[in-house]
Protein backbone atom coordinates (compact mmCIF):
# COMPACT_ATOMS: atom_id res chain seq x y z
CA UNK A 1 0.00 0.00 0.00
CA UNK A 2 1.36 3.43 -0.90
CA UNK A 3 2.07 5.72 2.05
CA UNK A 4 1.64 9.49 1.88
CA UNK A 5 3.48 11.70 4.37
CA UNK A 6 2.13 15.23 4.82
CA UNK A 7 5.27 17.33 5.33
CA UNK A 8 4.31 20.68 3.82
CA UNK A 9 3.04 22.66 6.81
CA UNK A 10 4.44 26.04 7.84
CA UNK A 11 4.97 25.11 11.49
CA UNK A 12 4.29 28.66 12.66
CA UNK A 13 3.91 27.69 16.34
CA UNK A 14 7.37 26.08 16.29
CA UNK A 15 9.07 28.86 14.35
CA UNK A 16 10.56 30.42 17.49
CA UNK A 17 12.32 27.13 18.21
CA UNK A 18 13.34 25.77 14.80
CA UNK A 19 13.59 29.04 12.82
CA UNK A 20 13.22 28.42 9.07
CA UNK A 21 13.31 24.62 9.14
CA UNK A 22 10.21 22.79 7.87
CA UNK A 23 8.51 21.18 10.86
CA UNK A 24 9.32 17.54 9.95
CA UNK A 25 13.01 18.52 9.91
CA UNK A 26 12.91 19.72 13.53
CA UNK A 27 15.90 18.09 15.24
CA UNK A 28 15.12 15.54 17.93
CA UNK A 29 18.25 14.32 19.70
CA UNK A 30 20.31 15.38 16.66
CA UNK A 31 18.08 13.61 14.12
CA UNK A 32 15.26 15.14 12.06
CA UNK A 33 11.84 14.14 13.38
CA UNK A 34 11.01 12.78 9.91
CA UNK A 35 13.70 10.10 10.31
CA UNK A 36 11.92 8.73 13.38
CA UNK A 37 8.63 8.73 11.47
CA UNK A 38 10.13 6.93 8.47
CA UNK A 39 11.77 4.33 10.74
CA UNK A 40 8.41 3.66 12.37
CA UNK A 41 6.68 3.29 8.99
CA UNK A 42 9.41 1.01 7.65
CA UNK A 43 9.11 -1.18 10.75
CA UNK A 44 5.46 -1.82 9.88
CA UNK A 45 6.43 -3.54 6.59
CA UNK A 46 3.45 -2.34 4.57
CA UNK A 47 5.18 -0.49 1.73
CA UNK A 48 8.43 -0.05 -0.16
CA UNK A 49 7.97 3.59 -1.11
CA UNK A 50 6.76 6.86 0.32
CA UNK A 51 5.14 9.87 -1.30
CA UNK A 52 6.22 12.93 0.65
CA UNK A 53 4.03 16.00 0.22
CA UNK A 54 6.24 19.04 0.78
CA UNK A 55 5.86 22.80 0.60
CA UNK A 56 7.50 25.27 2.97
CA UNK A 57 11.32 25.10 2.72
CA UNK A 58 10.95 21.77 0.92
CA UNK A 59 14.46 21.82 -0.49
CA UNK A 60 15.85 21.28 3.00
CA UNK A 61 13.97 17.98 3.19
CA UNK A 62 15.10 16.91 -0.28
CA UNK A 63 18.72 17.90 0.36
CA UNK A 64 18.82 15.85 3.57
CA UNK A 65 17.07 12.68 2.40
CA UNK A 66 17.56 12.63 -1.35
CA UNK A 67 15.33 10.13 -3.13
CA UNK A 68 15.97 7.10 -0.94
CA UNK A 69 15.98 6.39 2.77
CA UNK A 70 17.38 3.02 3.86
CA UNK A 71 16.65 1.62 0.39
CA UNK A 72 13.07 2.88 0.44
CA UNK A 73 12.02 5.10 -2.44
CA UNK A 74 11.01 8.69 -1.69
CA UNK A 75 8.90 10.61 -4.18
CA UNK A 76 8.27 14.30 -3.51
CA UNK A 77 5.06 16.11 -4.37
CA UNK A 78 5.80 19.82 -4.19
CA UNK A 79 3.10 22.36 -3.31
CA UNK A 80 3.92 25.59 -5.15
CA UNK A 81 1.40 27.34 -2.92
CA UNK A 82 0.06 26.01 0.41
CA UNK A 83 -2.86 23.62 -0.23
CA UNK A 84 -3.85 22.75 3.32
CA UNK A 85 -4.00 19.13 4.44
CA UNK A 86 -6.97 18.42 2.16
CA UNK A 87 -5.41 19.90 -0.94
CA UNK A 88 -2.16 18.05 -0.28
CA UNK A 89 -4.02 14.75 0.13
CA UNK A 90 -6.04 15.41 -3.02
CA UNK A 91 -2.85 16.00 -4.99
CA UNK A 92 -1.15 12.92 -3.55
CA UNK A 93 -4.08 10.54 -4.12
CA UNK A 94 -3.92 11.39 -7.81
CA UNK A 95 -0.35 10.05 -7.85
CA UNK A 96 -0.66 6.77 -5.94
CA UNK A 97 -0.56 3.43 -7.73
CA UNK A 98 -2.56 1.39 -5.21
CA UNK A 99 -6.34 1.37 -4.69
CA UNK A 100 -5.93 2.48 -1.10
CA UNK A 101 -3.33 4.56 0.71
CA UNK A 102 -2.16 5.29 4.20
CA UNK A 103 -1.77 8.97 5.05
CA UNK A 104 0.32 10.18 8.00
CA UNK A 105 1.05 13.63 9.37
CA UNK A 106 4.72 14.56 9.13
CA UNK A 107 4.77 16.17 12.58
CA UNK A 108 3.17 13.29 14.50
CA UNK A 109 4.35 9.82 15.50
CA UNK A 110 1.65 7.41 16.66
CA UNK A 111 2.98 3.89 17.24
CA UNK A 112 -0.10 2.18 15.77
CA UNK A 113 -0.16 -1.37 14.42
CA UNK A 114 -0.89 -0.40 10.83
CA UNK A 115 -1.71 -3.92 9.66
CA UNK A 116 -4.45 -4.10 12.31
CA UNK A 117 -5.74 -0.68 11.23
CA UNK A 118 -5.91 -1.85 7.60
CA UNK A 119 -7.68 -5.07 8.66
CA UNK A 120 -10.35 -3.06 10.49
CA UNK A 121 -10.70 -0.74 7.50
CA UNK A 122 -11.39 -3.67 5.18
CA UNK A 123 -13.56 -5.58 7.66
CA UNK A 124 -15.86 -2.60 8.16
CA UNK A 125 -15.86 -1.72 4.43
CA UNK A 126 -14.82 1.72 5.57
CA UNK A 127 -13.98 4.51 3.12
CA UNK A 128 -11.89 6.37 5.68
CA UNK A 129 -10.43 4.86 8.84
CA UNK A 130 -8.85 7.19 11.38
CA UNK A 131 -6.34 6.13 14.04
CA UNK A 132 -7.67 7.39 17.38
CA UNK A 133 -5.76 7.94 20.61
CA UNK A 134 -7.65 7.75 23.95
CA UNK A 135 -6.79 10.83 25.98
CA UNK A 136 -7.76 12.42 29.29
CA UNK A 137 -7.86 16.08 30.35
CA UNK A 138 -7.26 17.70 26.96
CA UNK A 139 -8.38 20.86 25.19
CA UNK A 140 -5.95 21.12 22.27
CA UNK A 141 -7.73 18.58 20.03
CA UNK A 142 -11.20 17.86 18.70
CA UNK A 143 -12.97 14.98 20.43
CA UNK A 144 -13.94 12.19 18.01
CA UNK A 145 -17.30 10.56 18.82
CA UNK A 146 -18.01 6.90 18.00
CA UNK A 147 -21.01 4.58 18.10
CA UNK A 148 -20.83 1.04 19.51
CA UNK A 149 -19.55 -0.29 16.16
CA UNK A 150 -16.58 2.14 16.09
CA UNK A 151 -18.26 4.20 13.37
CA UNK A 152 -17.36 7.88 13.63
CA UNK A 153 -20.51 9.90 14.22
CA UNK A 154 -19.08 13.34 14.89
CA UNK A 155 -16.24 15.65 15.87
CA UNK A 156 -16.64 17.90 18.90
CA UNK A 157 -14.85 21.23 18.56
CA UNK A 158 -11.84 21.93 20.75
CA UNK A 159 -12.76 22.44 24.38
CA UNK A 160 -11.80 20.84 27.66
CA UNK A 161 -12.61 17.12 27.74
CA UNK A 162 -12.16 14.92 30.78
CA UNK A 163 -11.74 11.93 28.46
CA UNK A 164 -12.27 11.06 24.82
CA UNK A 165 -10.58 10.14 21.56
CA UNK A 166 -8.39 12.39 19.44
CA UNK A 167 -7.46 12.12 15.77
CA UNK A 168 -3.97 10.59 15.77
CA UNK A 169 -3.08 11.82 12.28
CA UNK A 170 -3.09 8.45 10.49
CA UNK A 171 -5.72 7.58 7.87
CA UNK A 172 -6.45 4.64 5.62
CA UNK A 173 -8.42 5.87 2.60
CA UNK A 174 -9.59 4.78 -0.83
CA UNK A 175 -7.84 6.45 -3.75
CA UNK A 176 -11.00 8.03 -5.15
CA UNK A 177 -12.50 9.15 -1.83
CA UNK A 178 -12.29 12.88 -2.65
CA UNK A 179 -13.20 12.76 -6.33
CA UNK A 180 -16.97 12.50 -5.72
CA UNK A 181 -17.09 15.87 -3.96
CA UNK A 182 -16.82 19.39 -5.28
CA UNK A 183 -13.79 20.44 -3.29
CA UNK A 184 -11.49 23.45 -3.76
CA UNK A 185 -7.78 23.03 -4.43
CA UNK A 186 -7.00 24.32 -0.92
CA UNK A 187 -8.86 23.03 2.12
CA UNK A 188 -8.47 21.37 5.51
CA UNK A 189 -8.98 17.61 5.43
CA UNK A 190 -10.03 17.63 9.08
CA UNK A 191 -12.31 20.68 9.21
CA UNK A 192 -13.63 20.95 5.64
CA UNK A 193 -13.99 17.26 4.83
CA UNK A 194 -14.06 14.87 7.79
CA UNK A 195 -16.32 17.08 9.92
CA UNK A 196 -18.58 18.07 7.03
CA UNK A 197 -19.15 14.62 5.51
CA UNK A 198 -19.19 12.45 8.66
CA UNK A 199 -22.79 11.34 8.07
CA UNK A 200 -22.36 10.74 4.33
CA UNK A 201 -19.28 8.51 4.32
CA UNK A 202 -18.66 5.17 6.10
CA UNK A 203 -15.93 6.41 8.43
CA UNK A 204 -14.51 4.33 11.29
CA UNK A 205 -12.10 4.80 14.16
CA UNK A 206 -9.22 2.46 15.00
CA UNK A 207 -8.51 2.91 18.71
CA UNK A 208 -4.94 2.49 19.93
CA UNK A 209 -3.40 3.50 23.25
CA UNK A 210 0.17 3.24 21.97
CA UNK A 211 2.75 6.02 22.21
CA UNK A 212 1.70 9.31 20.60
CA UNK A 213 3.62 12.57 20.12
CA UNK A 214 2.68 15.67 18.13
CA UNK A 215 5.59 18.14 17.94
CA UNK A 216 3.38 21.02 16.76
CA UNK A 217 3.90 23.19 19.84
CA UNK A 218 7.16 23.96 21.69
CA UNK A 219 6.16 22.14 24.91
CA UNK A 220 5.51 18.84 23.13
CA UNK A 221 8.54 19.31 20.90
CA UNK A 222 10.65 19.55 24.05
CA UNK A 223 9.02 16.36 25.38
CA UNK A 224 9.98 14.55 22.17
CA UNK A 225 13.68 15.17 22.87
CA UNK A 226 13.50 12.75 25.79
CA UNK A 227 10.65 10.44 24.84
CA UNK A 228 11.48 9.54 21.24
CA UNK A 229 15.09 8.36 21.79
CA UNK A 230 13.84 6.36 24.78
CA UNK A 231 11.10 4.78 22.67
CA UNK A 232 13.56 3.86 19.92
CA UNK A 233 15.72 2.05 22.44
CA UNK A 234 12.77 -0.10 23.53
CA UNK A 235 11.18 -1.10 20.20
CA UNK A 236 12.39 -2.55 16.92
CA UNK A 237 12.09 0.57 14.81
Amino acid sequence: MDVIILAGGLGTRLRSVINSLPKPMAPVADRPFLEYLLDYLISQKITNKFLVSVGYEHQKIIDHFGYKYKEYELTYLIEDTPLGTGGAIQLALNKIQTEQALIVNGDTLFNVNLSALIDLHNQKKSLITVALKPLTDFDRYNNVMLDDDQKIIGFESKKYQHQGYINGGIYCVWKNILSSFDLPSKFSFEDDFLKVYTEKIPMYGFISDEYFIDIGIPQDYEKSQIELPSLISKVSF
